[in-house]
């Protein structure tokens, strides 16, 4: 199920081949959609860059913009440690603009939302600074992951972060800087961390969180077998959290094999209304809890990308809003986002978006 020689779940390359044996029709092809949640890297010798994130944007969805986030890609390889992350900035920038170059409809990372380390202290400022300076006006947000899990002492995908490190005193200065930089924060965790952002969001009401892959209920491991239970963990602490004005949900990221997903063991992939199936439960419950208003659609591509195809997946998501209202559409595939990430200056017709209840 991915599960390399360190322990450690790795998520499954995307299979063209295996992937082309599932074409559906797009869904509802005229809907304003803002991508919030993607990456741009290169892992395991298999590129996401601009020639793929624009197959997959331009395969028949009205992908508006998208949001980057953060993958480690492209650092810096001299120069001080604490800029290294800049060098990622500074690519997935020169790509956003060759997509405009190339004409591309789609606003590709309209939004940055870079990596520093929040426990720099006084350093931050200089990270900040640079990020947007080699961002050209496209930065949004800050990610620092905090994703542990005590079933996993070595780490799930990636080596774990430090014990609580969300209730640490440097971590939560360098978000009291990021907040007065005016900056969001992309809180990367996992689904038992929840109630450690709930403290923090109450703790600091000013700061604009966004959740990222609503929580990322981990199925693997321990917890294969405990579906129900890590739900029923899950949704009261997501009840909670949602009391918390200033915290907004990516809904997404459930293609991830950390999440328990299999589908790339199956002969075909699976079609649109098998994922939504699979997703109502997660999907509507974050909308009823958080708002439509605080809820926006993500692909979390290309990780995601191994389990089904970039069409299939809006097709799935377009069929979890089918009693949603224009109002609610509008919000979860373009207004969320657009209001987020600051992203008014995306030619978006929410009118448009509102014909389409």
């Amino acid at each position: 199920m991915g599960l390399d020689v360190s322990g450690r779940y790795r998520y499954p390359p995307p299979a063209p081949a295996w992937l082309a044996q599932r074409v559906e029709e797009v869904i509802d092809p005229t809907l304003p959609i803002i991508d919030a949640h993607h990456h741009l890297w290169e892992e395991g010798g298999v590129p996401y860059l601009l020639d793929e994130v624009l197959e997959d944007a331009g395969d028949g969805h009205r992908i508006l913009a998208t949001v980057f986030v953060q993958a480690h890609y492209g650092y810096r390889p001299d120069g001080p440690a604490h800029l290294a992350p800049v060098g990622e900035t500074e690519k997935v920038t020169a790509i956003s603009k060759a997509a405009k170059d190339a004409g591309s409809p789609t606003d590709v990372a309209a939004a940055i939302v870079a990596h520093a380390d929040l426990t720099l202290g006084d350093r931050l400022i200089e990270v900040l600074e640079a990020h947007a300076i080699a961002a050209e006006g496209r930065l949004r947000g800050i990610r620092h992951s905090v994703s542990r899990d005590p079933n996993f002492p070595d780490g799930i995908v990636i080596r774990p972060a430090p014990d609580r490190l969300l209730s640490d005193p440097a971590y939560r200065a360098g978000l009291a800087r990021i907040e007065e930089f005016g900056l969001s924060y992309d809180a990367m965790l996992y689904h038992r961390q929840i109630s450690e952002l709930t403290d923090l969001a109450r703790a600091m009401p000013g700061l604009p969180i966004i959740l990222d892959h609503i929580g990322c209920i981990l199925g693997v491991g321990p917890y294969a077998d405990q579906r129900e239970d890590a739900y029923r963990m899950w949704l009261a602490d997501m009840s909670a959290l949602a009391r918390c004005p200033n915290v907004s949900v990516k809904l997404g990221g459930l293609g991830m094999i950390v999440c328990g997903a299999r589908w790339h063991e199956q002969p075909l992939p699976p079609s649109s209304e098998e994922l939504a199936s699979a997703w109502e439960p997660y999907i509507h419950a974050c909308i009823d809890l958080f708002g439509a208003d605080r809820c926006m659609f993500e692909s979390n591509f290309p990780v995601d990308k191994g389990m089904y195809s970039y069409r299939t997946g809006w097709n799935a998501f377009k069929r979890l809003t089918n009693g949603a209202t224009a109002e609610e559409k509008a919000a979860l595939f373009f207004g969320t986002a657009s209001r987020i990430y600051g992203l008014d200056s995306v030619a978006a017709p929410l009118g448009d978006a509102l014909s389409h209840g």
